[in-house]
């Protein structure tokens, strides 16, 4: 296989990654209105918790327990959503603003706890020949990333198709309902802060679980790994795709990680050697522009959210953003 396919196939298992933590955030905002800024510090807590659950023995650090691929992943989901629930239940009270101060902080200190933490998670030096999917298997380096790529795609797709279910079931419809009018809900007999929890925690997960995906494919994690930059591109993902649509999240991350790829590269080669590293500056610069731009031409996103009415047909839901 080509230069060019090989890469292509790297670009997409990246992406996929991303686009399983965005359909988490999607969950959170689009169809609960909760602004999670603090998605790094769920993302982490997954990547770190399938080191220590599937890596080796590790010399310095938390490590060594040699479980199946696929417990990890759901260890890494249940620690994300028990770090979720221990967060949530002090902070969901809060709305808007305060709580995207407060999942800032939160992010924060899960990097920071990551990097001060040497005897959990390696400290700077990070975590190291964490297993990827079927290790057992002698394949090509080519050969892991086909695996893994059709992996990530049923993983989205069972993913996907969940959250579709789950968003338009009564429980969906109240979330939504909370979104909109919290008042509203609860004069119905709803419990906001029941469903936010909910759907907080189950998010979570989900962003944990791409955390996991992201440490076994690309086998080694650090602190650096999880900077607030990372909830910003996710962030970016969700709103030039659409929040409030699966669909979207999917399309938005495919597109800007293109771009964040793309200009990377481009980067590189047309700046000189000495000032190649303000490229990520460059990068940072033109996502944003792009972001300016969907929210003056395009506020809904490049798919805006699906409502269906009593009839069966779909329109443009209203969205309170």
């Amino acid at each position: 296989m080509s230069g060019l396919g090989s890469y292509l196939i790297f670009f997409l298992i990246q992406a996929l990654i991303y686009a399983v933590v965005c359909l988490g955030l999607n969950l959170q905002w689009g169809c609960t209105g909760l602004f999670n800024i603090g998605v790094c510090g769920f993302f982490l807590v997954g990547a770190y918790s399938f080191a220590i659950l599937c890596g080796p023995s590790y010399a310095n650090h938390l490590g060594g327990l040699h479980l199946p691929f696929l417990l990890g992943l759901i260890g890494a989901a249940a620690a994300a959503a028990l770090s979720a629930w221990i967060v949530g239940i002090p902070t969901l009270r809060l709305h808007e603003d305060y709580l995207a101060i407060v999942t800032i902080g939160i992010g924060a200190i899960f990097q920071l706890v990551a990097l001060n933490a040497a005897w959990l998670t390696g400290g700077a030096e990070g975590a190291t020949s964490i297993p990827r999917l079927l290790p057992g298997l002698h394949l090509s380096v080519l050969g892991r990333n086909v695996l893994m790529l059709g992996f990530m795609i049923l993983a989205t797709a069972i993913i996907y198709i969940a959250l579709e279910a789950m968003v338009r079931s009564p429980w969906g419809r109240v979330l939504k309902a909370i979104r909109e009018d919290e008042v509203a809900a609860a004069s119905l007999g709803k419990n906001p802060f029941a469903f936010r929890l909910q759907s907080f925690v189950i998010g979570s997960a989900i962003m944990g679980l791409g955390g996991a995906l992201y440490a076994s494919f690309v086998g080694y994690i650090s602190p650096e790994d999880f900077l607030p930059i990372l909830t910003f591109q996710i962030w970016t993902m969700l709103i030039v795709g659409g929040s409030g649509n699966n669909k979207g999240a999917i399309l938005g991350t495919l597109l800007m990680w293109a771009v964040w790829t793309v200009s990377g590269s481009f980067a590189q080669y047309i700046l000189p050697a000495d000032l190649q590293v303000k490229g990520g500056a460059a990068q940072i610069i033109l996502i944003g522009l792009v972001l300016m731009l969907m929210l003056i031409f395009r506020p809904r996103g490049l798919i805006g959210e699906e409502a269906v009415i009593s009839h069966g047909a779909r329109v443009e839901g209203p969205g309170k953003r």
